[in-house]
């Protein structure tokens, strides 16, 4: 086996290396570090997943390249990475590899911070820039600091992921400012075609080498896929994650509020989870970001543009909630666990529409999905009660330290016996689990060739609708929900709001397209039904009362049939329907349409011939608004 001193690296990267733990280069090093410093002129273009090593792949020759450069004040190495967090993590491995080089200045430069902190370090001397696109395209806009002009050696790292969250313009624009006496290193997880026409169009005789195959997912990733109707895919998720007591996993949603409303869920049913999505701020999404890598979350859910770049050691589970819409996205997703030698677990949670993604993956990845059956109550049940027995085995006695209260606790349980308190610990360690599967909702599992809504053999399905409040809790029926805006958060907000006296205790909420249910305990059942039932909100009065009573049955019409649209409400009216069709919120037109709006999609209140235009739009949006 090849060791890192036989490759030809200088004793100072040897020494900070062999201080980190590195023993043993992997592939991608084994291959790239030798082929890099023996070669003075060629271009490279690496073919790795994510997680296998590419950062030291490339790092450690060119911190040994750059002992022999003339040191110029700029930088003469340019790294550019697709998100903040992983500029920020390449910077830091680069400042770990050059522990014992204090010559080499190193600096990351990217979006979401002060640019002028980054310009005045620019100003003082660097001699490698770790960026991203958008905000190195800034800098060469603003012309106050020469950032390309002395660049020897540039690497695009996630190249793949670079292209496909639209820095295809800014890398041309830097591509084409870099001298032209300078070697190119492109890495990449998958050689797509946008891939193939950089490589084509800026590296020169480029020499490639391959880790695996192209275009597939994690070697050591086993793919599996459950199959239930749409409207059961949390409760689906619930069941998965519940099955894993020591999961660590990503779950990728398809939209924005997607993300926000699962991870609400979650976090409303007591796990250790957040969100990560566009709409966050940096800060709020490098806290999150914080938080995961230690641990602290224990399931982040994430949209794929969020998620570009985050590089996450033992991952146990990536979660599909949904298939993405390219085989390319779903590469990326799966790769980011089963790393370093590890097993992982790509699962997959879709409905019967979504089965022909399934097998567009299988073909270009050449691995096969295995479809499997949720597991049952009992199952989830006997996990987790092993889980809490073996945690309370691991765990470590100090005598000493608790040797001064075990007189009082004795004496203060002298009444119980062993079983007692054994009884005692599990309830309270395992009695949320035990609580929700002696009554939980059972899920409709798709059969194979069937249409959504047809059961598999004998599978019973009780609806949202006709779920049984947990004892001691009340199922009251809401006429508020995500049509309105309105999700758990927000339910949970107007209920502490309106309620007077002490605090409500709230359990499961399910929502619905036009309608919510929403559990309380008992004793505050009336209160809430008192204090909300009638009050205005977004322009209309809303209705709350129990939902297992006769007057109830306005609520199951209510989700049964579409509510119309209201000025003021979430429902779509002609006119909305044509104006989000043709422009965006900020009153832009979208890219294409649907078809030709007719005078009655225009509102009626234009002359006949007259186009909707974007002031039209506007006033739509604020009618208020002069």
């Amino acid at each position: 086996m090849t060791e890192f001193k036989e490759m030809g690296l200088g004793q100072e990267l040897l020494r900070a290396i062999d201080e980190q733990g590195y023993e043993h280069p992997m592939p991608v090093q084994e291959q790239v570090i030798p082929w890099l410093l023996g070669q003075e002129e060629k271009d490279l273009v690496a073919l790795a997943q994510t997680g296998t090593g590419k950062t030291a792949a490339y790092g450690l020759p060119l911190l040994q390249l750059m002992q022999g450069l003339e040191p110029t004040g700029s930088p003469q190495v340019l790294i550019l990475s697709p998100t903040r967090e992983l500029c920020l993590q390449i910077a830091d491995d680069l400042q770990g590899f050059a522990k014992y080089m204090p010559q080499v200045r190193i600096l990351a430069v990217y979006g979401g911070a002060n640019i002028e902190p980054q310009i005045r370090a620019l100003r003082s001397g660097v001699d490698i820039i770790v960026a991203t696109p958008g905000r190195l395209v800034d800098l060469m806009n603003r012309r106050k600091v020469a950032v390309l002009d002395d660049v020897r050696y540039l690497v695009l790292d996630e190249a793949d992921e670079m292209l496909s969250m639209g820095f295809q313009e800014d890398l041309d624009a830097i591509l084409e400012g870099v001298p032209e006496q300078h070697r190119t290193l492109l890495f990449s997880a998958t050689m797509s075609r946008e891939i193939e026409r950089i490589a084509q169009k800026y590296l020169r005789d480029a020499h490639t080498i391959q880790i695996g195959s192209r275009n597939e997912g994690a070697e050591n990733v086993n793919h599996i896929y459950y199959m239930v109707a749409a409207k059961d895919k949390y409760l689906a998720l619930k069941r998965v994650v519940d099955y894993y007591p020591r999961i660590y996993a990503i779950i990728f949603c398809r939209t924005r509020m997607e993300t926000q409303e699962v991870a609400d869920w979650l976090i409303r049913d007591g796990y250790d989870a957040d969100a990560l999505h566009g709409d966050l701020s940096q800060q709020q999404r490098d806290l999150t970001m914080q938080r995961f890598r230690q641990h602290r979350i224990q399931l982040l859910v994430a949209t794929d543009v969020a998620a570009r770049g985050l590089d996450v050691d033992d991952l146990t589970h990536v979660i599909n909630y949904g298939m993405p819409d390219d085989v390319e996205n779903y590469t990326h997703r799966s790769g980011r666990t089963g790393r370093a030698g590890k097993k992982g677990t790509s699962i997959s949670i879709v409905h019967v529409r979504e089965r022909f993604k399934i097998r567009q993956v299988e073909q270009v990845i050449q691995k096969e999905f295995v479809r499997q059956t949720l597991p049952e109550p009992s199952e989830i049940c006997g996990k987790q009660l092993y889980h809490v027995i073996d945690e309370i085995e691991r765990v470590e006695v100090d005598e000493e330290q608790i040797a001064p209260f075990m007189d009082d606790v004795q004496k203060r349980w002298a009444w119980l016996d062993k079983d007692d308190i054994v009884k005692r610990l599990l309830s309270r360690e395992f009695g949320r689990f035990l609580r929700y599967y002696a009554n939980a909702p059972e899920i409709e599992e798709v059969a194979e060739g069937k249409g959504e809504g047809q059961k598999a053999k004998g599978k019973k399905q009780k609806g949202k609708g006709s779920h049984t409040a947990e004892e001691g809790y009340t199922r009251l029926f809401l006429s508020l929900s995500k049509i309105d805006g309105f999700f758990a958060k927000e339910i949970i907000k107007l209920i502490n709001d309106k309620v007077r006296g002490h605090k409500v205790e709230i359990g499961r909420i399910d929502l619905l397209r036009n309608i919510s249910f929403v559990e309380v305990a008992e004793e505050d059942a009336d209160r809430v039904i008192k204090a909300l039932n009638g009050q205005r909100i977004k322009g209309r009065n809303i209705i709350v009362d129990q939902a297992d009573t006769p007057s109830s049955a306005p609520a199951r019409k209510a989700e049964k049939t579409p509510r119309k649209a209201e000025k003021g409400v979430g429902g779509k009216g002609r006119k909305e329907q044509y104006a989000t069709d043709f422009f965006d919120e900020t009153g832009e037109k979208r890219k294409g349409g649907k078809k030709k709006a007719s005078r009655e999609e225009r509102g009626y209140t234009q002359p006949r011939g007259k186009k909707f235009t974007k002031d039209d739009w506007m006033k739509f949006l604020h009618p208020d608004k002069k």
